[in-house]
């Protein structure tokens, strides 16, 4: 029984309780798809998407973590030989700079876990 109770409180629990925030990296890309992997943030950083744009060519977007005290400021970017102007959009939670689509697997993901812990808490009977 304690062991379903503490399955139940460790899956329910924020992503953002741990001291240590992942966040979504990926290399400047021109794709509206950034292929994306986790990395550990310092303590003084977060997560961010850049948005650069330059003359005569498409946006890039790229991803990761950067100290707070460089959000919202542009900055220039060398991709493909060309230099964009890139600004940093940041976000304090935890693996907040994911793409809008995947927020709904997040929320499926936490909704399953309470109803396995629940199932868990729940006498059985034995018919």
């Amino acid at each position: 029984m304690v062991l379903g109770w503490l399955l139940l409180l460790v899956m329910t629990l924020p992503l953002g309780t741990t001291d240590v925030k992942q966040c979504f990296f990926c290399e400047p890309t021109d794709s509206t798809h950034c292929p994306a992997t986790l990395v550990r943030c310092g303590e003084d950083e977060d997560c961010y998407t850049g948005h650069g744009v330059a003359p005569g060519t498409g946006p890039i977007i790229n991803k990761g973590c950067v100290h707070t005290t460089s959000c919202g400021h542009e900055e220039p970017v060398t991709y493909n030989g060309v230099t964009y102007s890139l600004i940093s959009f940041c976000c304090s939670e935890n693996l907040c700079n994911d793409a809008p689509s995947h927020e709904g697997s997040w929320t499926a993901g936490t909704a399953a876990s309470l109803a396995l812990g629940l199932g868990l808490l729940l006498p059985h009977r034995v018919l």
